[in-house]
C-alpha cells in the first residue's frame, strides 16, 4: 500500500512523500530541499528512501538532490534534456519506470521549462509546476502553443486522477479563475472552500482532473465564455484555444 504525504518547503512548495507501507521503502518528488526529507526519515527510523523522482531543473526542485542521494543512495531519476544534479536515469516521453513496486509513465509537457516530465500512474499524477490547482506554471522557457498541448494532454488522463502539483496556489489561482469565470457556480463553491481551507492553515491538495476541467480556465479553452473573456482582455478574436491560453496566461502573469 502507498501513502502519500506533503512535506512543505520554503514558503510554498510541497515534496511529495510516497511511503510503501509493506516494505517500508519510500520516495520523493522534486526534493527543492533536503532539510524536510531528512527530518521525516529521523523521526521515522527504520524508512529507507529509495527514489527522488524530479520533474525539471529549477532550484526549488532540484535542491536537495544531491545531499539526499548522498545520505541515502537513492536512485534518481529526472528530464534528459534538462541539467538534474546527481541523476541516474535520464527520463524521455513514453518512458515507463518502477517506483516502490508501480508502474509510472513519463509524460513530456513542456512549457514552463523546455524539458518539463510529469509521472503518471493510475489515480495519481505528479506534475510539477505545469498543471496547478486552478492553474498553471508560467511560461518561463517554452511557448503557449506547447503549453496548451500538455495541459490538453493531461486533461485526457481519467478524471479521478489526483493531482499532485508542487505550489500552493489554489487560492491565487481560483481569484483569477473568478474573474475569467464569474459567473461558473463551480469555481465560486470551490474559491469559498479553498478560502476557508486557507484561512485554517488546510492543504488544498491533491486536486482531481474532474475538479479542474470543471473550475481551471487553462483547461476551459474551449468553453465560449472563456473564449469570449479572452477576446474582452485582447480586443480581438482568439480562434483558437491555444490563442485563448495565450491570452490567458498573459493576463495572468500581470492579474
Amino acid at each position: 500500500m502507498i501513502q502519500i504525504t506533503a512535506l512543505p518547503a520554503f514558503t510554498d512548495n510541497y515534496i511529495w512523500l510516497l511511503q510503501d507501507t509493506d516494505s517500508r521503502r519510500c520516495a520523493v518528488v522534486d526534493p527543492g530541499d533536503c532539510a524536510p526529507v531528512q527530518a521525516w526519515l529521523a523521526a521515522n527510523p527504520g524508512w529507507v528512501l529509495s527514489d527522488i523522482l524530479i520533474t525539471h531543473h529549477h532550484h526549488d526542485h532540484v535542491g536537495g538532490v544531491q545531499l539526499l542521494k548522498k545520505a541515502t543512495d537513492a536512485k534518481v531519476y529526472g528530464p534528459a534534456s534538462e541539467t538534474i544534479p546527481a541523476r541516474d536515469v535520464a527520463l524521455r516521453d513514453n518512458d515507463r519506470i518502477t517506483v516502490l513496486g508501480h508502474e509510472f509513465a513519463v509524460i513530456a509537457v513542456p512549457g514552463h521549462t523546455l524539458g518539463h516530465i510529469a509521472y503518471y500512474h493510475r489515480g495519481w499524477l505528479f506534475c510539477g509546476d505545469t498543471l496547478f490547482a486552478a492553474g498553471c506554471g508560467r511560461l518561463f522557457e517554452g511557448t503557449p502553443g506547447q503549453m496548451h498541448a500538455s495541459l490538453s494532454r493531461l486533461a485526457a488522463l481519467p478524471g479521478d486522477t489526483q493531482v499532485y502539483c508542487t505550489h500552493e496556489y489554489t487560492l491565487s489561482n481560483l481569484r483569477f479563475a473568478a474573474a475569467v469565470e464569474p459567473q461558473n457556480p463551480d469555481v465560486l463553491d470551490r474559491l469559498a472552500t479553498v478560502t476557508g481551507q486557507r484561512e485554517a492553515g488546510i492543504i488544498t491538495l491533491p486536486s482531481t482532473l474532474d475538479l479542474e476541467k470543471r473550475t481551471n480556465p487553462f483547461l476551459r479553452t474551449g468553453e465560449t465564455s472563456v473564449k469570449q473573456k479572452a477576446d474582452e482582455r485582447t480586443g480581438t478574436d482568439n480562434s483558437k484555444p491555444d490563442m485563448v491560453f495565450a491570452a490567458l496566461r498573459a493576463w495572468k502573469d500581470t492579474f
